[in-house]
Formats: structure tokens, C-alpha cells, sequence
């Protein structure tokens, strides 16, 4: 509550009655005039802010919408309470007129201007359906409280995009993977099998597949630097390409998971479109590999081509990014290292993970088997020779 000349007493407690009729123009000052909610695509206009009231910070009332909305019929707060200015707390009933409760509902919220971090819970209720709930940091945009299925696609397709673009770790890695190709059969047999395994172990962590312990973010992030290392010294002693399809579905596999961190705090916006909304973010994911690849792979034929050796570009490129990943590994481990790792109890519940995981594990392999037979035939499983060597 502030930009108001409150009606205080003794070091700042606010009299709370004389400042009731201040209430209403605060709240649009503050909340109405930063909150445009649409139904059906199109802006509502003619907020009316119903009631308003100072409650204390300790105050539960809401806890759901019924005892929000009672809690504007309790008597308002005694003078006599000693509540500092600063720490009161301002409830706010604002109406719209709308024209069906059964419309569709979208939000743009920018009430990110009340303060350097402001974090914003909302519960969405419509009649005869479950309450669904919000939580997002600073101003996420226009968000579709009950979308439709090709606007979850939308939204998490562009997220996968964008994620792939901002993900220079992950961008690293796409780069080790292609510096040593020339031929375009062999490159999709290696981009495949690394989207093939991040699709895998994004859409488990998804559905709650993958641990929930402190310490396995971390060490997801510490392997994805791994993999980047272990990578770009294969590329400077020399790649292995007949296998390299197979070095990247498995720490494609890692690198899945770090996609789905980023994924977890969006699931939110999927609505009921859980499984529409996991298969565009993935879609999104590879739409931005695939732009990557488009401006990568020329380049690396240029620059190979007129400005350096083969061979000594693929060094120069793969121990500039190894040495970049070198860090993020060394400062990851340290960041690990703070996460005790307590080991599983050995109960009935352990052994049904262990289960699950075990069940996994047989899939992949099978998984593994097929794609060595359909590799196989596309690769003719030759290994790849350099020029030079083709010299020796």
C-alpha cells in the first residue's frame, strides 16, 4: 500500500477506518488498471471494484474463493489493531460483466510493476469444474486459463523454440555433434537418435517418471556439461562416426531431462492438453535444432572449405567449446556437491521404482536394438574417413 498519503498514528499504524474510503481508488490505481481479462478473444472493459477492505498479513481467508468472497462481509479491522502501514495487506472484489460463465477466459496480468519481484498465484474456478492453479514470476503474457488445444500447442511450441535458442549448453553440444560430418545421411542418423532419446526422457520426467530429489537437477546439468567434454575430445582425437548415433541417444537421454526443467514450471498453461502440450514442446525443440543445423552446417562447409584445414578446424572449434564446457563442469560438481545424497530406504515402494526404472531400461534397450538395424542399413556401418586419412 503505497503512493497514498495513509491516515496513520503514532510511528505509522493505519487508522484503518478513515482509510476505508480510500480503498477503491488505491485498487485500481494499483491492480484494476494493470489486469485485461478477455472472454471469448475479447477484452472486457468496465471493471467495477466491488469491495475492498486492509486485512493483516496473517489473514488465510484465501485459502479457496468461498471464504475469499465471505470474507468481504466480516466486519472491517479496529482502529485499536497496530498495523503498521507497510506490512497491511489490501483484498480487492472486482466484477466484470461478461456474457456466459461457460466462455473461455484469457488474462494478461502486469501487476509485475509492484514490485522488483512480484510472484503471482491465481486460482481459476468455473462452475462444475475443478479449481486449477497458477503461479507465475513477473508479466508471462496473455495466458489462456482454459485453452483450447491448438493454443497449448502454440504457446509450448514457441517455448521449445525459444528454449532450444537460450539453451547455449544444449547448443554446444548440437555443435560437437555435427562438426565432424560432411555427409547428410550419417548427420540424420545422429540427429535423430539424440531427438529420439530427449524425447524419450522429456515426456517420463513429464508425467513423473524421473526422481524428485534435490539433488538430481544438479546433477542432470553437471552431466549435460559432461557431455559436451566428453564430445568435443572425441572430435579432437578423432570421432568415431560409425558410432556416434549411439553416443548421442545416450546422452540425448540427459540432456532430455534438462529439457523438461524448463517445461515442468509451464505445464501450468497446458489446461487439460497435457499430452498436446508435451508433443509441441518437443516439436518446438526440434523446429529450433533444425533451424540451428540450417545456419551450422554451411558455415562449418565454408569455414572448413576457404578459411582453415578440416582437420585443424574441427580441433580448434572442439577444444574452444571444451574449454567452455570444462568450467560449467567444474562449477556444477562444486554446486553438487552442496546435495547430501541420502540413499533410498529399501521398502516396497523402493522395489516398485526399481521396478519401473527396470522396465525402462528393457524398452530402451529394445529401443536400441532397432535403431542398430535401421542405422545399420543407412550407414552401412563403414567408418567414415577424413580426407587426410583417405591420403595416408
Amino acid at each position: 500500500m503505497r503512493d497514498f498519503a495513509w491516515p496513520v498514528t503514532g510511528p505509522g499504524y493505519v487508522l484503518i477506518s478513515d482509510a476505508e474510503s480510500m480503498l477503491p481508488e488505491a485498487a485500481r490505481l494499483w491492480i484494476v488498471d494493470y489486469i485485461r481479462l478477455y472472454e471469448e478473444g475479447v477484452l472486457l472493459g468496465d471493471a467495477q471494484v466491488t469491495a475492498s477492505r486492509i486485512s493483516l498479513p496473517s489473514d488465510a481467508s484465501f485459502g479457496s474463493y468461498e471464504s475469499a468472497l465471505a470474507h468481504f462481509q466480516d466486519p472491517i479491522l479496529a482502529n485499536e489493531i497496530e498495523l503498521y502501514w507497510e506490512q497491511a495487506l489490501l483484498d480487492v472484489l472486482i466484477e466484470y460483466p461478461i456474457a456466459s460463465d461457460r466462455s473461455r477466459f484469457a488474462l494478461d496480468s502486469e501487476l509485475a510493476h509492484l514490485g522488483l519481484a512480484t510472484t503471482t498465484i491465481l486460482r481459476f474456478q468455473l462452475p462444475d469444474r475443478p479449481e486449477r492453479l497458477f503461479q507465475f514470476t513477473g508479466m508471462p503474457g496473455l495466458i489462456q486459463l482454459d485453452p483450447q488445444w491448438y493454443q497449448a500447442a502454440l504457446r509450448f511450441v514457441r517455448l521449445g523454440f525459444l528454449h532450444i535458442l537460450d539453451g547455449i549448453d544444449h547448443l554446444l553440444f548440437v555443435l560437437c555433434l555435427v562438426i565432424p560430418f560432411r555427409r547428410m545421411v550419417p548427420l540424420l542418423a545422429v540427429i535423430t537418435a539424440f531427438t529420439v532419446a530427449h524425447s524419450i526422457t522429456l515426456i517420463a520426467s513429464a508425467l513423473g517418471f524421473a526422481p524428485n530429489s534435490l539433488w538430481f537437477p544438479p546433477i542432470i546439468e553437471f552431466l549435460i556439461a559432461l557431455s559436451i567434454v566428453f564430445m568435443a575430445f572425441e572430435n579432437i582425437v578423432g570421432a568415431n562416426l560409425r558410432r556416434r548415433w549411439l553416443v548421442a541417444f545416450l546422452f540425448g537421454l540427459v540432456h532430455g531431462f534438462g529439457f523438461s526443467f524448463a517445461l515442468r514450471e509451464s505445464l501450468q498453461y497446458a489446461g487439460a492438453h497435457l499430452t498436446t502440450s508435451l508433443l509441441s514442446f518437443n516439436v518446438g525443440v526440434e523446429l529450433g535444432q533444425i533451424a540451428v543445423l540450417v545456419v551450422l552446417v554451411p558455415s562449418l562447409r565454408f569455414l572448413f572449405s576457404r578459411v582453415v584445414a578440416e582437420r585443424m578446424g574441427v580441433i580448434l572449434l572442439s577444444a574452444l567449446v571444451a574449454h567452455t564446457a570444462w568450467h560449467w563442469m567444474a562449477d556444477r560438481w562444486g554446486a553438487l556437491r552442496d546435495f547430501p545424497l541420502v540413499w533410498p530406504t529399501f521398502n516396497a515402494l523402493f522395489l516398485a521404482a526399481a521396478m519401473r526404472w527396470m522396465m525402462g531400461v528393457l524398452i530402451l534397450v529394445g529401443l536400441l536394438w532397432g535403431m542398430y538395424a535401421v542405422f545399420g542399413r543407412f550407414t552401412g556401418l563403414r567408418e567414415e574417413k577424413s580426407p587426410e586419412a583417405e591420403e595416408v
